[in-house]
């Protein structure tokens, strides 16, 4: 069977000790980078072609009110101990790389352009060690927030912070008194095509 590569990307907000989340909840509200994720997340090269979602099963529950349905999108929820995929998701892997085969093989692999993963930590985590994982989408939310779930620490020198990006705001934004900045770090030996 044949396999067709796919940009794995990670997305995120993190705050000033990579913190992203508390109590089943993002510690702050901005309305603009929630969007900004959506959209992100959203985009692809022409109709008919989608993207495809990886959320673990705990960030999949603690998803804001109206990230779904998403337009371009299928969403796949990981769960060892699920037996169906949940009310909204398209479907339910036990691990990451059946979910990353989902995409990279028929009948999905025409349609899907990249893959998209959302949290948590463990996912994030084997995400970035994926051979196929090329970019990081990290917005430093410059605030302190208490937080019970955290980013993985990353190599920086694997990971290249890149000064523009396309489709990817380069200024400084505030948004009810918080400053955030949206940043692409590069993986240096991404292996994609």
């Amino acid at each position: 069977m044949s396999v067709q590569k796919k940009p794995i990307r990670l997305i995120v907000a993190t705050c000033n000790n990579l913190g992203m989340g508390k109590d089943g909840k993002m510690p702050w509200s901005l309305p603009s980078e929630f969007q900004y994720f959506l959209d992100t997340t959203s985009r692809v090269s022409r109709p008919g072609k989608m993207n495809m979602m990886v959320w673990g099963k705990r960030n999949w529950y603690s998803k804001p009110d109206g990230t779904i349905p998403l337009p371009n999108t299928l969403h796949v929820v990981l769960s060892t101990e699920m037996t169906s995929a949940p009310d909204h998701a398209h479907f339910l892997r036990d691990d990451f790389e059946s979910a990353i085969r989902l995409a990279a093989e028929p009948p999905l692999a025409e349609i899907i352009e990249t893959i998209w993963v959302i949290g948590g930590t463990q996912v994030y985590q084997t995400a970035m060690e994926h051979p196929w994982c090329d970019l990081l989408y990290i917005t430093d939310v410059r605030a302190e927030f208490q937080c019970d779930v955290f980013f993985p620490e990353f190599d920086r020198k694997l990971f290249k912070l890149q000064e523009e990006f396309p489709g990817v705001p380069s200024e400084i934004k505030e948004e009810n008194g918080i400053k955030y900045k949206c940043q692409v770090f590069k993986k240096e030996t991404a292996d994609i095509q």
